[in-house]
């Protein structure tokens, strides 16, 4: 007969005592069990059985599941993939010791996980500093800047919010079953959806008229673009709860970099409802991570769906993980997104010889590359333009670049590597993270000297490459 692991639900019942209002003695009169009984099962004394959970079921009319659900494999996943940090690699961690403290003491792991993504943001936010003395910021050091508070703040999470995930998923069951977004905002919300020129939008491509119950859209908004728009104001009229409750785990300097992450922390929320998780995961597998394909399987753009191929790490569900840039013609970065390790510039553009700053002149058609950093980091990258705005002859229209890769030992599953026996990453393009960290010093491309490095003067000498360096 196999081994029957007995099951310890302390934390949790002690959590759900406190949440009816009750007194130990309270249960244990509505169990027809002793108090002692039920202190030693909150201190996992004792183990909770099949037949203590039925009745509590049945005494306190909830679902089994929402007491012996899945929520500490969840935990167990994200402690697990907390310790896998460099800085715990002298410990000796067994799996079933973290699977105990995830179980066991939901509160202590909660505590732990938090601790470590303050961590992070505060790791993230030194670097930020050190680039901006390095670089010779004209605005003073500590100025707080709002876009970098954001950034850090779903870098150190590596852009993957579980419960958002799991929130959105159920929405989006709820939702198919009233015919579709439209249909659940009639229902719900007793909202009609109206499309209106651009000229009456003014300026606005969505807008929530309470006065007559209507969401309007600009009609110049292709298909996605509306579908995500109306699963936006959905998230913002269901799941602000949730986001809140996100954003309070970091620490913001100023009021528009808190605002700008529950902006990026909705549309995540927006895409998970649009492409929900378990969905989106069988299908990125069926469909070797073809974005295209992904694409118009869940009606959403081309940069919708590489934006959600990056948040693809839930504990113990975790797919290929991916890094994300979008530049515009000038090399601005407006978007950055990293699950793969990929190690970002903190200030400026990228390297010229990455193929995102040349798809600007092949509109619309991805271009593969492989890339080898100084320290000879590998990865695999897909490049192509997208557009915004639009819709209207004589609308604006922002051309923009957008790349997503993974690391190279990662890119075999992709469908972009398939039947290509000769495009391997032994044909790697050598790229820096920025110029000025950049060691590769004969590098033609180069558009500023190397910090740390001496400039050679060029009285009788001018090197091929833009600057000379000094061996020390």
């Amino acid at each position: 007969m196999p081994n029957v692991r007995p099951v310890f639900m302390g934390p949790r019942l002690r959590r759900l005592r406190r949440d009816l209002g009750l007194t130990q003695a309270n249960m244990a009169t509505d169990l027809d069990i002793s108090a002692s009984y039920v202190a030693l099962l909150e201190r996992n004394q004792r183990p909770l059985t099949a037949d203590m959970l039925l009745r509590l079921a049945r005494t306190y009319k909830i679902d089994m599941s929402d007491l012996a659900g899945d929520s500490a494999a969840e935990y167990t996943g994200r402690l697990q993939t907390v310790l896998k940090d460099p800085m715990f690699s002298d410990i000796d961690l067994p799996p079933l010791e973290t699977e105990d403290v995830a179980t066991s003491y939901p509160g202590v792991t909660e505590a732990l996980l938090r601790l470590y993504s303050a961590y992070k943001e505060e790791q993230l936010a030194l670097a930020d500093r050190g680039a901006e003395s390095r670089g010779g910021a004209d605005r003073g050091a500590d100025a707080p800047d709002p876009v970098a508070e954001a950034r850090r703040f779903l870098a150190a999470r590596r852009n993957s919010f579980p419960g958002l995930d799991n929130a959105a998923e159920r929405l989006a069951q709820t939702v198919s079953g009233r015919a579709g977004v439209i249909g659940h905002l009639r229902a719900r919300h007793h909202l009609g959806v109206r499309r209106l020129p651009s000229e009456v939008m003014v300026g606005s491509t969505r807008r929530l008229d309470r006065h007559r119950d209507e969401i309007l859209l600009d009609d110049s908004l292709d298909a996605a673009s509306q579908t995500f728009q109306l699963a936006l104001q959905l998230i913002y009229l269901e799941m602000s709860d949730e986001i809140d409750a996100v954003l309070r785990e970091g620490s913001f300097a100023t009021q528009s970099g808190e605002r700008l992450t529950r902006r990026a922390l909705a549309s995540y929320a927006a895409a998970a409802l649009i492409m929900p998780y378990s969905a989106f995961a069988r299908a990125v597998e069926a469909r070797r991570y073809d974005v295209e394909a992904l694409a118009r399987q869940f009606g959403a753009s081309f940069e919708q769906t590489a934006h959600r191929l990056t948040t693809l790490q839930k504990p113990g569900q975790e797919r290929v993980p991916f890094f994300f840039i979008r530049v515009d013609p000038a090399g601005n970065v407006s978007k950055r997104l990293d699950g793969a390790g990929f190690p970002f510039a903190r200030h400026g553009g990228a390297c010229p010889l990455w193929s995102i700053h040349n798809v600007f002149r092949t509109p619309r058609q991805i271009v593969t590359q492989w890339l080898e950093l100084p320290d000879g980091q590998r990865f695999f990258s897909i490049a192509r333009t997208v557009t915004a705005g639009g819709g209207a002859y004589g609308a604006q229209r922002v051309e923009r670049a957008i790349a997503l890769g993974c690391a190279a030992e990662h890119a075999g599953q992709l469908i972009y590597t398939q039947d290509q026996p000769d495009f391997s990453a032994v044909a790697a393009t050598p790229i820096g993270v920025t110029c000025r960290l950049c060691h590769r010093t004969n590098c033609t491309a180069r558009s500023a000297p190397l910090i740390g490095r001496q400039v050679l003067p060029d009285d009788y000498r001018r090197a091929s490459a833009p600057f000379g360096f000094s061996d020390s």
